[in-house]
């Protein structure tokens, strides 16, 4: 006979915000197993986040009127309280609880305790990524940095790192059950290890993970800080071939004074010299950036030396976001830059940025690319993280040599070559994944040190 809790469907799990909240969520999904539960892990990387956040809550309740609405994440982190006096919301567990079993065992309203009391980043790693041809694994959590718009350190709290034995144990786990790609996250990935003894960096952590796990076809990093990329992590990024080409830099801005402004620690001319020499060195590398428009005191001048930034630095993958003033943050008591000058310029950059990923998408017709498949079977992403459409159906997790052979919208289509490599039994084929979507939203957009993004499943 079956246990209670085994006739209920399992918890649905919505996941808002940044890769390493998608890391959590497999996590929090192999804790609560199968109840009659929706949680929300939400974000709170812009005012925008945190109204996704409550949509989704609501949108919760509305589809499953009987289920237990839990609310956990950033957003949930700094401002408990609201969430909780929200009708749908039955508990609200913060950033410090929310991986812990004896939490979800409990049934407490409301289990938030002071994330900057936090000193250790435990492996607390899922072993499965439900639907996902890809494992993001959590290496690092929280940030030391105050940059003057992020409101995230009050969410994550410090700088911490899970000791590199454990990241390895577990990414040798998930590539065993068939996962060709796994990815590093973490709010400030490149500050990786500097709590950790004898203070190894990101660098370090890769070379042992590539050393150590021959088997790992691609390994994928997540948001980078530009400064903080020393000799052997650029080594790594432009030599390794298993570290796919696409390095995400959080740059922000373009502009010195608003860099400065913002307490970022690099230079306009700084961000364009390391693009510079990563191209030189691996000329296929595709980059990456966060860019905010409209940040406090913008003049038009500087403004202009942001748009430019996506040209100078050759960034394909741009993600552009409306400067939204976080409560309690420097940046919301500067003078603020007028509303709808603020969308006019995020459309400005937007545009700019579609026109140069456009041209970037279209110089890679006729080019072999290795595409890591996705659900449904005809679907994936280079290593350059362009999307692709493929003309046959292959098993999900399988990477592919294509040919490109032609640009729809934004995405390229391309013909198989052959099978470079196939994943273990796990994602053998699309018939062994769910054959629906995984509910809820995507991972929202946002800006600072975490990195969001469309993932696909």
């Amino acid at each position: 006979m079956s246990s209670p809790s085994s006739s209920l469907p399992a918890a649905e799990i919505v996941s808002l915000g940044c890769r390493l909240n998608i890391a959590e969520s497999e996590t929090i999904r192999a804790l609560v197993g199968h109840r009659d539960m929706v949680v929300v892990n939400s974000c709170a990387v812009t005012n925008e986040a945190v109204r996704s956040t409550r949509q989704a809550i609501r949108r919760a309740k509305r589809a499953r009127p009987g289920a237990e609405i839990v609310v956990t994440g950033c957003a949930a982190q700094i401002d408990p309280a609201s969430f909780a006096a929200m009708p749908e919301v039955a508990r609200v567990v913060g950033n410090a609880e929310k991986l812990d079993p004896a939490v979800w065992a409990a049934n407490d309203r409301m289990a938030v305790s002071d994330i900057m009391a936090v000193r250790e980043t435990a492996p607390h790693l899922a072993h499965a990524f439900t639907g996902h041809a890809r494992a993001f694994v959590e290496v690092q959590n929280g940030c030391d940095h105050r940059c003057t718009f992020c409101a995230i350190p009050y969410g994550r709290g410090n700088s911490r790192s899970v000791p590199a034995g454990a990241v390895i144990d577990h990414i040798a786990a998930v590539v065993a059950q068939g996962h060709s790609e796994v990815v590093l996250t973490g709010v400030d990935l490149t500050s990786y290890g500097h709590d950790l003894p004898g203070k190894p960096d990101l660098g370090a952590l890769v070379e042992r993970i590539l050393r150590h796990i021959p088997a790992i076809q691609r390994l994928r990093l997540s948001s980078l800080d530009s400064i903080e990329i020393d000799d052997r992590l650029f080594a790594l990024l432009t030599q390794e071939p298993r570290v796919m080409p696409h390095v995400h830099l959080s740059l922000q801005a373009g502009d010195d004074m608003i860099l400065k402004r913002m307490k970022r620690r690099h230079s306009r001319a700084e961000a364009v010299a390391l693009v510079e020499r990563l191209k030189t060195a691996r000329p296929e590398i595709a980059i990456g950036a966060d860019i905010i428009a409209g940040f406090p005191t913008e003049t038009p001048e500087m403004f202009a030396n942001s748009l430019s930034l996506i040209a100078d630095c050759d960034i394909v993958h741009a993600h552009i976001f409306p400067f939204s003033p976080r409560t309690g943050t420097p940046a919301a008591r500067m003078p603020q830059v007028a509303p709808p000058e603020v969308k006019a310029r995020a459309a400005t950059l937007r545009a700019r940025a579609a026109e140069h990923r456009a041209a970037w998408l279209r110089s890679l017709i006729g080019t072999e690319q290795d595409v890591l498949v996705e659900r449904p079977g005809d679907r994936g992403h280079a290593g350059n993280f362009a999307e692709v459409r493929l003309t046959e159906t292959h098993p999900v997790g399988s990477v592919i040599r294509t040919t490109i052979t032609r640009l729809e919208g934004t995405t390229l289509t391309a013909r198989s070559t052959h099978t470079r490599a196939k994943a273990g039994a796990q994602l053998g084929g699309a018939r062994d994944l769910p054959q629906s979507p995984p509910t809820g939203p995507r991972p929202s957009p946002g800006y600072g040190a975490t990195f969001n993004e469309k993932i696909p499943a």
